[in-house]
């Protein structure tokens, strides 16, 4: 399994994954993409604060995105059922 260093706002960050490179760039880029949007406005926000806030909103897309995947499977077995 290969090992991966990363920095997300200014913290390095080390870890092992099946994830392959491309993969983890593109996380890593959307986690600073939403760390610039939850820092503008020129407020300081400790980076504790900016973590939770990142974590609450990933998880919040995640649950949102899990009850659509099941909505949509159950949509699709109904029309499997129809048949």
């Amino acid at each position: 399994m290969p090992s991966y260093t990363i920095t997300v706002n200014g913290l390095e960050i080390s870890f092992k994954t099946d994830a392959d490179e491309p993969r983890i760039q593109v996380a890593q880029a959307l986690l600073e993409e939403r760390f610039a949007e939850l820092s503008k406005g020129g407020r300081y926000i400790s980076r504790e604060k900016l973590l939770t806030l990142l974590a609450l909103g990933m998880a919040d897309d995640y649950l949102e995105l899990r009850r659509k995947l099941a909505g949509q499977e159950a949509r699709l077995q109904e029309l499997l059922e129809r048949r």
